[in-house]
């Protein structure tokens, strides 16, 4: 049995079999399965620093937080939360993350505030590609277009406070583009046409 063989007969035999057949050793190497490859040196630190924060702080990162060093490992966490929900997760975040218990759980809150966001994200998209203009969030009687007007609206103002979140952003820039300007306005307030006085008899 080969599997009882030593070591050194087995390579024996294989370096024989590459004599004889040279192509061998390429056939054998392509027959392999690809290694999908794992998380870069810089993702790994970054689980790191997640990891030295969570037990310094005692807490996991905001994403609204003052610190730019902060917003950088929430956003980097919530990715890894999305992985994780879609079984995409590398089993080298998954093994380091587990040291922080219910890192891959939102609060419900959170996650009932992300639902919402995706949901109006959407609305807006489906809305756009209907060839719509963009909602508004005053001056309408629509109350569906308010609803994402002030939605809308509420992102512009998060992206000009710094407070809107990388990933979403993204999103936005790359499903919504003009989203920032909105609609283009058409010059301000229009003039009344001066009526002219009845010329005198």
């Amino acid at each position: 049995m080969l599997d009882s063989a030593p070591v050194t007969t087995v390579r024996y035999h294989l370096q024989v079999a590459k004599k004889i057949e040279p192509g061998l050793e390429a056939e054998h190497a392509a027959a392999l399965p690809e290694k999908a490859p794992g998380p870069s040196e810089a993702a790994l630190q970054r689980m790191q620093d997640l990891v030295s924060f969570y037990r310094t702080e005692g807490r996991l990162p905001l994403a609204h937080a003052k610190s730019p060093q902060e917003q950088t490992l929430s956003s980097w966490l919530y990715l890894r939360r999305r992985d994780s929900a879609q079984g995409t997760l590398s089993p080298a975040f998954r093994d380091g993350l587990d040291v922080i218990p219910g890192w891959d759980q939102a609060s419900p809150k959170k996650t009932e505030d992300e639902a919402r966001w995706q949901k109006r994200f959407q609305q807006v998209k489906d809305l756009r590609a209907a060839g719509c203009d963009w909602p508004r969030h005053q001056k309408t009687p629509d109350t569906a277009e308010r609803v994402l007007g002030v939605w809308l609206h509420g992102q512009r103002i998060n992206y000009n406070q710094g407070k809107l979140a990388p990933e979403k952003e993204v999103l936005l820039d790359e499903h919504l583009p003009g989203w920032r300007e909105g609609r283009r306005r058409t010059g301000g307030r229009r003039r009344r046409p001066r009526t002219q006085m009845p010329a005198r008899p």
